[in-house]
C-alpha cells in the first residue's frame, strides 16, 4: 500500500477565524477548529475539522476548506447559535452524506462554545440528535443515528472483497454473517474468526476503491469479537483517500443496527468498539443498541 494511512492537516490553527478564499460574502466567515474524536488524547482517535458560522459556505467553498484541512472529513455547521443546526460533511475530495466521528467532534465543539445540551443536527440523510455532557475535564458527545437497515451480503461481492483483502472464507466468524449495513452510509461488515486475521491487513488500494465506488460502500468494517460486549474493528476507507479509518462512528452505528435487526444480539445492549489500535491511533466507540429506533454512538473529543 502506497497511500498514507491517515492524512494530516495543513490548514488553520485549531480555533481560528476563517474566511473562505476568493469571496467577500459574510456568510463564508466562520470559526474553524480541529479535534480528534473517540479519544482522550490528541494522539489517538480520528481527526476532524469543525467549521461553525452564521450561514454555510457554498458547496465549492466547503470543498476547498475541507481539502485545505486535509482530514478525512470536515463538518460545516450553521447557524452559529441555537439548538437546531444544519450540518454538512466534506472529505478532501467530495461531500459525504454522514460522518460519525465528525459529528462527535462537532458536538464537543458546540458544547464547549454553547454549553451542554442536545443539539439537533440536520444532515442530508435526516435529523441526528447529539447530546453533549461534561464528565470531569472532558466533554462526551452521543449521537443517535437515523433508522438503520441491512442487507445480507451477495456472494459475488463477498468473493471479490475477500480476494482483494487476501482473506479466505474459512477465516471468517460464522456467527456473524457478512452483510451490508446502513446508518446514513453503507458499510460492508465482515467478521474475522481471530484477532491475528484482523491484525494482518494488506490490500490493493486502487482495486478496492474502484469496487467500493461501484457498490456505493463507504468503508469495509472488518471486526473480531473479543467477547459479547467488546468488538475490535478495522475500517478500510480508500474512497476517502486513506488506507484505514482510525474511528468510524457511522459504521459503528450501522454495525449495531445490523446486529439487532438480524437477531444477532439481544437488545437493549451495549458494545464497546476498539478501533485504530494497530495503526497507532487507539479509539473507543461506545455503542448503545435500543430495542428499536436509531443506534447511539458516544465518545469524547479533544482539541488537536
Amino acid at each position: 500500500m502506497t497511500t498514507d494511512a491517515l492524512t494530516t492537516a495543513t490548514a488553520a490553527p485549531q480555533n481560528s477565524a476563517y474566511t473562505t478564499p476568493g469571496t467577500t460574502h459574510n456568510n463564508t466567515q466562520g470559526t474553524l477548529r480541529r479535534l480528534s474524536a473517540f479519544t482522550q488524547t490528541p494522539e489517538g482517535g480520528n481527526p476532524a475539522g469543525v467549521w461553525i458560522g452564521d450561514q454555510l459556505p457554498s458547496a465549492q467553498e466547503m470543498q476547498t476548506i475541507a481539502a485545505e484541512v486535509g482530514f478525512s472529513e470536515t463538518a460545516f455547521i450553521a447557524p452559529s447559535t441555537g439548538q437546531k443546526r444544519t450540518i454538512r460533511y466534506y472529505s478532501p475530495e467530495t461531500e459525504v452524506a454522514f460522518c460519525g466521528h465528525a459529528t462527535i467532534a462537532s458536538g464537543v465543539a458546540l458544547g464547549e462554545s454553547d454549553g451542554d445540551n442536545t443539539y439537533l443536527l440536520s444532515t442530508t440523510v435526516g435529523e441526528v440528535p447529539v447530546t453533549v455532557k461534561t464528565e470531569g475535564l472532558l466533554k462526551t458527545a452521543a449521537l443517535t443515528s437515523i433508522e438503520p437497515e441491512y442487507q445480507p451480503a451477495s456472494e459475488p461481492l463477498l468473493e471479490q472483497i475477500l480476494e482483494i483483502l487476501g482473506w479466505k472464507l474459512d477465516e471468517l466468524d460464522p456467527s456473524i454473517p457478512p452483510a451490508n449495513a446502513y446508518s446514513g452510509n453503507w458499510h460492508f461488515v465482515i467478521a474475522a474468526s481471530s484477532k491475528q486475521r484482523l491484525d494482518n491487513l494488506d490490500y490493493d488500494f486502487d482495486r478496492l476503491k474502484q469496487l467500493m465506488q461501484a457498490e456505493n460502500l463507504t468503508t469495509l468494517q472488518l471486526i473480531w469479537l473479543e467477547s459479547d460486549q467488546v468488538i475490535h474493528s478495522r475500517n478500510p476507507f480508500p474512497i476517502g483517500g486513506v488506507v484505514e479509518d482510525p474511528a468510524t462512528g457511522a459504521a459503528a452505528a450501522a454495525l449495531g443496527g445490523y446486529l439487532r435487526e438480524a437477531d444477532l444480539i439481544q437488545a437493549p445492549a451495549h458494545i464497546s468498539v476498539h478501533q485504530g489500535v494497530v495503526m497507532g491511533r487507539p479509539s473507543l466507540l461506545e455503542v448503545t443498541i435500543p430495542t428499536n429506533g436509531g443506534i447511539t454512538v458516544a465518545g469524547t473529543a479533544v482539541a488537536i
